[in-house]
């Protein structure tokens, strides 16, 4: 029998918090990395992720050189620190650095031209923006490569993200309109199952029924749109019978121009992106 090839090789995160944790978590379960090496800042952070298949997780304030052993030894490092902080890793980590060194971002507003202007020449750098279903494996991750990064480079950059959900390669130029749709998609959703919730609790049910009731329906609704192939508006269509009660809330809720509240929202979204990337 042929020895097990692993389809990624050696990753480092650094700083893995929620979302690089997520990753760590992701690739655990996939087994497609050779080896995975997770930094945090506290023994407490680091101990999140013990027990993971495959991952050491180390303790900064155990092991203050992990960083730069762990990128040392890595051919894919993630930075995942908060955005005040990435300058300062990549310093940090520069002189250890091999050549070729794939180095991507999981950090909101983070240009790929700070990176570059850090370490410098010979490094590929890509910018990624996962968002939080990666913590159940059904995230959506926008990606965008530097000038001059090798198709195979990033291909296996998109591997990785694979193993947490799905990905959408970009030019940098739309990382952070994407952030607006998929990236803070997961809140305005989140706001619709409480307010529907709420809806649901004036009408009589208890609390309890009416998460249960709502829940379920988003998550059955998502469900037969992912299973059925068809577009949403037709499956909308299906559910709303002439002259029915679901054509009558329909008409209230098209009446609101929903269309627009959200071409707003994501707007206002996209206009804070700009200003904190500036």
């Amino acid at each position: 029998m042929a020895p097990f090839s692993p389809d990624l090789p050696p990753i480092a995160i650094l700083g893995a918090g929620s979302m690089g944790g997520a990753i760590a978590q992701g690739l655990a379960a996939s087994g497609l990395a050779a080896a995975v090496t997770a930094t945090n800042r506290t023994a407490g952070s680091a101990a999140t992720l013990d027990g993971l298949a495959g991952v050491r997780s180390v303790a900064l304030e155990s092991e203050p050189a992990a960083n730069r052993t762990a990128a040392a030894e890595a051919d894919i490092v993630l930075v995942g620190v908060k955005p005040a902080l990435v300058p300062e890793l990549l310093r940090e980590i520069a002189t250890s650095l091999r050549p070729g060194t794939i180095v991507v971002s999981i950090a909101a507003g983070v240009t790929i031209a700070t990176f570059e202007e850090i370490l410098g020449p010979g490094i590929p750098v890509l910018r990624s923006m996962p968002n939080t279903p990666a913590l159940v494996g059904k995230g959506v991750t926008g990606l965008a490569a530097a000038d001059g990064v090798s198709a195979e480079d990033a291909a296996l950059v998109r591997r990785l993200f694979e193993t947490v959900g799905t990905v959408v390669e970009v030019p940098e130029a739309q990382i952070d309109a994407l952030t607006t749709i998929s990236g803070s998609g997961p809140a305005y959703f989140f706001l619709l199952v409480e307010d529907f919730t709420r809806a649901a609790v004036g009408k009589g049910f208890t609390e309890e029924q009416a998460r249960l009731m709502v829940e379920q329906t988003f998550a059955g609704a998502a469900a037969l749109l992912a299973a059925s192939g068809e577009a949403p508006g037709e499956l909308r269509r299906r559910v709303t019978s002439p002259k029915g009660t679901t054509e009558r809330a329909v008409a209230v809720l098209q009446s609101a121009h929903l269309d627009a509240v959200f071409a707003e929202a994501t707007d206002a979204a996209l206009a804070r992106a700009r200003e904190l990337a500036g």
